[in-house]
């Protein structure tokens, strides 16, 4: 139990100065004397507020630990918010601050591609570096139901996508918080004045600072946004096919499904490697070895508003594959627009981003495999 769970259950009845009014949006007249149920009233933003840690953090543990810290924070003082009204405000003031906190205490994540130059793949891969060093997918599916806002500068997929936080991790803790709450929120300069205890003037000098940064380092990638459920025929067919040659041990009919110039990055590793050559010497050297048969299953999601696969190792002992890791793959029509290509897979080595995405800790191993 979580702690902010703890205190929920652990919580007395709120004193009668709590009770919302008559006039109360919250309520209507048959509610008018209960008091609200605070639970409920927070818990309808954890899910943007999830999406908004995120962003700022780039890790989803951390973004889930922050947004926990914020509700119990929130829960504990409630008493102080004066209108009800302005909870969401009020939420999200509580949220950067945790965050702002929490980034003082570690360097800004990254990936491997915007950190390292590309491996040899005749070179022993090094030992990992720590987790804390690399973003965290998203489940796409987190991000709440809202009607894009035509005034802001990023969408709300673009904006959890990698190649967009890689370059937010750029900008100091605070200039983050103000580009996103400006230019993906669509908050207006005054507004993120008042959360941060700033001026407008400072707010928007911060603003353009980071704006001018963001453009020399981000731009929009060519891959196309994938959204759970609303694949088309040509795309699924090519994930189809990808998912087919890991189960199968096919090198060659994945690497026929990869762009020249693509790159596989496996953090927690910094080593990442480009083009056919390079990928198709890794994947034969390390997770489809023709000594190790039927290791791997996938299983379709969606992560950062890119197509994905939660991926199991096989567990001869346990007959089972146990989680293992998230895949994120990029995609891109060809030069003749027919078809689609592969232009990045980045694999997540981090078995609990599985459960993360709702996808079960293990799957059973078919009899027919002879494991």
């Amino acid at each position: 139990m979580t702690r902010y769970k703890q205190a929920r259950a652990q919580a007395q009845p709120f004193p009668s100065a709590l009770q919302p009014s008559p006039a109360s949006p919250m309520t209507g007249p048959a509610q008018a004397s209960q008091p609200p149920d605070i639970g409920l009233l927070l818990e309808a933003h954890r899910q943007e507020l999830l999406a908004y840690c995120y962003r700022l953090l780039g890790s989803l543990h951390d973004a889930e630990d922050q947004v926990q810290e914020t509700l119990l924070r929130a829960w504990r003082h409630f008493q102080s918010l004066k209108d009800t009204t302005s909870l969401r405000a009020w939420l999200y003031k509580i949220a950067t601050n945790a965050c702002l906190d929490a980034l003082k205490q570690r360097p800004a994540r990254t990936l491997p591609l915007a950190a390292f130059p590309a491996a040899d793949p005749a070179h022993p891969i090094a030992s990992p570096l720590a987790e804390a060093t690399w973003l965290e997918p998203f489940p796409t599916s987190w991000l709440t139901e809202a009607a894009e806002n035509p005034e802001t500068r990023y969408t709300r997929t673009e904006s959890i996508s990698l190649a967009f936080l890689t370059a937010l991790q750029l900008l100091s803790p605070r200039q983050r918080a103000i580009l996103i709450l400006a230019d993906v929120l669509d908050w207006r300069a005054s507004e993120i004045a008042q959360l941060l205890n700033s001026s407008t003037a400072a707010i928007n000098a911060a603003l353009h600072r980071a704006r001018v940064t963001l453009e020399k380092h981000y731009r929009p990638p060519a891959s196309e946004p994938a959204q759970p459920g609303a694949l088309d025929d040509t795309t699924r067919q090519l994930l189809t096919r990808y998912l087919q040659a890991w189960e199968s041990d096919d090198v060659e009919g994945l690497v026929a499904l990869l762009k020249e110039d693509a790159t596989l990055s496996m953090p927690p590793y910094a080593a990442w490697y480009q083009g056919h050559a390079a990928i198709r010497a890794i994947l034969t050297a390390c997770p489809l070895q023709p000594s190790k048969r039927r290791q791997w299953r996938l299983l379709p999601t969606v992560a950062n508003g890119q197509p994905a696969f939660a991926v199991y190792r096989a567990d001869a002992a346990q007959q089972a594959y146990r989680a293992y890791g998230i895949q994120v793959i990029s995609l891109q029509r060809d030069a003749t627009e027919r078809a689609r290509l592969v232009t990045s897979v980045i694999m997540f080595h981090t078995a609990s981003l599985v459960t993360r995405f709702g996808l079960p800790e293990q799957l059973p191993i078919p009899t027919s495999l002879g494991h």
